[in-house]
């Protein structure tokens, strides 16, 4: 198909030109010669003659002649049709017509089925049903439906099928309406510095929605640009069918361009740029690092100093300059130290922020041994080197460490130092010299000698000499010894600065001698008043050790003479011996028992241990009966302290409880008002607060505590001020006269006398006059409390009532009903 791609006049002479094609596997090659020219003009009153429309005829079916089925012609096959997309009309467009031969004796009606007619999307195709006439209604697109298939039927005009369907198939014809479009607008990529040409670099990949079998969607790619332009504005190339990206020039540097960009054109038809479609994205192509470029050190030598005896101390910081990329393993400098340090006592570690190489002590270092040292160190790179490179002079440093003296501490040699002496060396007794060496030779200074720890305070030191003397008897049975060995440790100071000390242990191995004698053991047994059926067993208690302890000698004293007489001992072996009774018979009781023990030390030691026997009435298998028999066997010192403690701390919780109770009983009493407890009746009265009087009472007025039926309006009081809790002044309230009967008892005659004063002192504070705590108003059923003092028909009133309520009210019952006795 041949298109005009520009507008272009067409004179009357023909337009030549040639079309060649070639045959791809075979080469071979033809040509074509076209001729163009303009289209005759008609008349504007000529009638235009429709174009010749293709016809598609129904095949014809099977007959039947004389009466078997004619076998008929083969089927035609129909070509597809063939129609350009983006068509610009007018439409609708007539493609084919439809035909059955049929219609010349029938009417017939014709239809198509199929995607584009009658199913989605609808309406694209239609057919005129009585002229078969198939027509287009718009435009096609072939990226959204390259082909449609459809089916012609045909039809009488009762709906009977005169034809069988024929298929009709119509192909889209691709258009160049799509540009190229990049997956990505823009693409990343790397590649190493120092690649030689031809290193991959990456790919880039645009898609074409025309199709991709014609030119159309054949696309090419080119680069348009490259920035920046050094040290070759032609470093990479792209293949042009797949747009694989690979360097075609050395020289890549990091150090210098450390990225390249890159402008990607995609062209359609083949990259043809004057009918092709094209568009363009953006290639970034970074220059990784490589380790071109080894660590250099910034000074030939560096210099640095420790103290004797540090170690994690950083010594010297060695600094080093890297053109590779940093914080990565081109540019992470190794330390290596390959000469001057033979025992390891050096190491170095890289600071992994600024690189450096610090320089650390890992092993003590003794100034008295070595002074300075001078070390040799090489500096490289987490990875090797690139081809080709080699290390320059500048990778290697000298580190000079120079030694402090400081001053160390004494120490004893031999640490611990062990001597052997026998025990019971008397005060005094010189054992050994025991003195501490002083490892700084260039300094003079002396040291002196303390004791640190001497548990037993048996010994002492010379401060100067360092000579060590017992100040007491040294005891291998002392709780201080442990397995023989008595540890005593001393303090070892010199007068440097600052001054420093070290500790030093003497042990001594105590030799046993003989100096304890042995005892009975157990000290205390029982046994039945017969010999028969039970026997005492006893063993030595010797706290030397062999051979100054067992086999062991068991004796009886010769006096008194009732020990022999009554008892009996058997030496079993060298440690144990069994006691007896000689006699038949002995009389329940306590008995001390009198042993001899003798050792088997040089001179062996004797001594006479008492054996307390218990002996008491025993049953038939040899136990004893006695009910007593704890009693008997007596208590412990531990245990007669406990009783008389228990029973102080109760006899002081009884004196307690009884001084408690008389002071409780003397306040009880003070409160008491000349009335028995018994008939004390103010068990019911309870005293809440007291109201009236006081310093702090200046802000209330104690008139309204009176009766309100008996204050004056403030109108009537005399002008002037006073105080608020003084009695008002007006009218007092007369009270009825209180009968002249006398009342029995000083209790009577008490508050006679008190209400007297109270009423007759206008003055007086409300402390001990009658006052009025609440008013319950008018015509109230209680009574006041001012009818003590009433002579009204109280003692009219029967009180024998008062008798019924019990001995608390026994009182009143006598002072109102009981007549004048």
């Amino acid at each position: 198909m041949v298109y005009a791609v520009r507008s272009f006049p067409l004179s009357s002479e023909h337009a030549k030109f040639l079309i060649y094609a070639q045959d791809k596997e075979t080469q071979e090659k033809w040509q074509v010669a076209v001729k163009l020219s303009l289209k005759p003009t008609l008349p504007e009153d000529s009638v235009k003659e429709s174009p010749e429309i293709e016809e598609i005829v129904f095949p014809r079916q099977a007959t039947k002649h004389n009466g078997h089925l004619q076998r008929q012609k083969r089927d035609w096959v129909i070509p597809p049709i063939n129609l350009p997309e983006n068509s610009r009309g007018p439409f609708p467009q007539e493609l084919v017509r439809i035909r059955s031969d049929r219609d010349k004796n029938l009417s017939l009606r014709y239809s198509v089925t199929g995607p584009g007619a009658d199913q989605p999307p609808t309406g694209i195709f239609i057919i005129n049903p009585i002229s078969g006439q198939l027509s287009v209604t718009k435009p096609l697109d072939r990226e959204l439906i390259a082909r449609f298939h459809l089916r012609a039927h045909a039809v009488d005009i009762n709906g009977n099928q005169v034809e069988n369907p024929i298929d009709i198939v119509i192909n889209v014809i691709d258009m160049n309406d799509n540009r190229p479009e990049f997956l990505h607008q823009v693409w990343n990529g790397t590649v190493p510095e120092g690649s030689k040409p031809g290193t991959y670099v990456m790919t880039v990949t645009a898609i074409d929605a025309d199709d991709p079998n014609a030119l159309n969607g054949m696309l090419r790619y080119r680069i348009l640009s490259q920035a920046p332009s050094t040290p070759s504005p032609n470093m990479f190339t792209i293949n042009n069918e797949t747009g694989d990206i690979i360097t075609v020039a050395a020289g890549l540097d990091r150090e210098k361009v450390q990225q390249y960009i890159l402008i990607i054109q995609a062209t359609d038809m083949e990259g043809n740029p004057t009918y092709g479609l094209s568009n363009t994205a953006t290639a970034v192509i970074t220059v990784t690092d490589v380790n071109d470029n080894p660590p250099e050190f910034t000074a030939m030598t560096f210099y640095g100093e420790v103290p004797e005896n540090r170690v994690d101390v950083i010594v010297a910081n060695l600094t080093v300059t890297d053109k590779d990329q940093p914080h990565t393993p081109a540019w992470n400098a190794a330390y290596r130290i390959s000469g001057g340090d033979p025992t390891g006592r050096f190491a170095i570690q890289t600071d992994p922020n600024s690189n450096d190489g610090l320089v650390t002590v890992v092993k003590p270092i003794d100034f008295e041994t070595n002074r300075m040292f001078v070390l040799t160190v090489a500096a490289e790179n987490q990875v090797p080197l690139a081809k080709g490179i080699q290390h320059p002079p500048q990778s290697t440093a000298t580190v000079s460490v120079t030694v402090i003296d400081v001053n160390e501490n004494p120490y004893f040699a031999p640490n611990p130092k062990i001597i052997r002496q026998e025990e019971g060396l008397h005060a005094g007794t010189m054992l050994t010299t025991f003195t501490a060496q002083d490892p700084d030779r260039y300094m003079q200074q002396n040291i002196r000698y303390t004791k640190l720890s001497d548990p037993a305070n048996w010994l002492k030191i010379d401060p100067v000499n360092g000579q060590i003397t017992t100040i007491a008897v040294l005891d291998r049975e002392s709780p201080n010894v442990k397995n023989n060995i008595y540890n005593a440790t001393f303090l070892a100071s010199d007068n440097g600065i600052p001054p420093m000390s070290g500790t030093g242990t003497l042990q001594i191995y105590l030799l046993d001698i003989n100096d304890n004698a042995p005892q009975v053991l157990p000290q205390e047994a029982e046994t039945c008043e017969t010999p028969d059926p039970n026997s005492i067993n006893i063993t030595a208690l010797d706290y030397d050790i062999d051979p100054n302890a067992g086999p062991f000698a068991f004796d009886l004293p010769l006096s008194p003479v009732t020990i022999k007489r009554n008892w009996t001992i058997t030496r079993l072996n060298g440690d144990f011996a069994q006691l007896n009774l000689k006699i038949k018979f002995l009389e329940a009781g306590i008995y001390e028992v009198p042993i001899i023990i003798t050792d088997s030390g040089n001179p062996p030691k004797s001594n006479i241990s008492i054996l307390r026997v218990k002996v008491c009435q025993c049953d038939s298998n040899g136990d004893c009966t006695d009910v007593d028999r704890i009693v008997g066997a007596g208590l412990g010192t531990g245990a007669i302290i406990a009783i008389l403690l228990c029973i102080i701390i109760l006899l002081i919780l009884v004196l307690m409880f009884v001084v408690w109770m008389k002071r409780r009983d003397k306040e009880r009493q003070a409160k008491q008002l000349l009335i028995d407890p018994e008939d004390d009746v103010r068990d019911n009265i309870l005293k809440y607060d007291e109201e009236g009087g006081g310093e702090e009472d200046q802000d209330y007025d104690l008139s309204q505590l009176q009766q309100p039926d008996t204050v004056e309006p403030d109108a009537i009081k005399p002008v002037g001020i006073r105080r608020l809790d003084e009695r008002p002044i007006h009218a007092e309230p007369q009270y009825p006269v209180r009968s002249a009967a006398p009342h029995p008892g000083d209790i009577g005659d008490f508050i006679n006398e008190g209400l007297k004063a109270a009423d007759n002192d206008p003055t007086a504070p409300p402390y001990d006059s009658l006052l009025v705590f609440d008013y319950e108003g008018s015509g109230s059923t209680a009574g006041s409390l001012s009818s003590l003092n009433s002579s009204s028909s109280g003692g009219e009133q029967d009180y024998d009532y008062l008798n019924d309520w019990g001995p608390r009210f026994k009182k009143l019952a006598d002072m109102y009903g009981g007549g004048d006795d």
